[in-house]
């Protein structure tokens, strides 16, 4: 009796864990901010991706080796879309990491999530940040160096990252990325339009009243002409 030949089953790596994309509104914005404004720094690099919030599988065949980095950027790979990142089918693991942080994810940004960027992926530069401020401390970056990680020195009250060229730190209030060699903040779109549309405004303002000088100019000028 010839023996049936049974299909090798196929291995599934989902694109969600059923989790929720961040804790709060202030979490989700500034994942959603930082992944805009580094998207926008690196439009330009065809090989430099930004993404977050999305599944990385670290190990082929084992669907349950995965994480999810809030924010992360990989040099050397396509920039186009993905629904899950396969690391074993890219040329490179991220490089670059942040982590929004609260009481209730800390233990695991500091234990399980830094030792697998560290020694696993083998991510340079990993971040955690507490936008609520109910961790001490809210802000702490690590480089990694000879397989472990360091922590970084702030410079100016921001973290410099090697990796990115630019530097993390608050301004407003807010995380926000400083870009040194322009010597300024970068803002996330919607920012750069409020700024864009105050600015136009305030021509509008200045231009209506130069023109209500000039008016009044004139008409002095004209008054004065009557008298004569």
């Amino acid at each position: 009796m010839q023996k049936k030949i049974h299909a090798v089953p196929t291995i599934v790596y989902p694109e969600s864990d059923g989790e929720p994309m961040a804790e709060t509104d202030k979490h989700r914005k500034l994942m959603m901010d930082f992944i805009l404004m580094l998207e926008d720094h690196f439009k330009h690099d065809n090989d430099v991706y930004v993404s977050g919030n999305l599944l990385l599988y670290y190990v082929e065949g084992d669907p349950k080796k995965c994480l999810s980095p809030d924010v992360f950027v990989t040099f050397g790979v396509e920039k186009k879309q993905r629904r899950t990142f396969l690391t074993w089918e890219e040329p490179n693991t991220p490089d670059f990491v942040i982590e929004v942080a609260s009481p209730k994810t800390i233990s695991n940004d500091l234990g399980k999530k830094k030792e697998l960027y560290a020694s696993v992926l083998q991510v340079k530069e990993y971040f955690i940040y507490d936008p609520m401020g109910q961790i001490v401390p809210s802000f702490v970056g690590y480089r990694l160096i000879d397989e472990e990680y360091q922590e970084i020195l702030a410079v100016d009250e921001r973290l410099p990252s090697e990796t990115l060229g630019l530097q993390l730190g608050e301004n407003g209030g807010e995380l926000r990325l400083y870009d040194p060699k322009r010597s300024q903040w970068l803002q996330p779109p919607q920012e750069r339009v409020d700024a864009a549309e105050t600015r136009i405004q305030q021509e509008i303002l200045a231009r209506q009243t130069a023109e209500e000088e000039l008016e009044k100019a004139l008409a002095e000028i004209e008054r004065l002409r009557a008298q004569t």
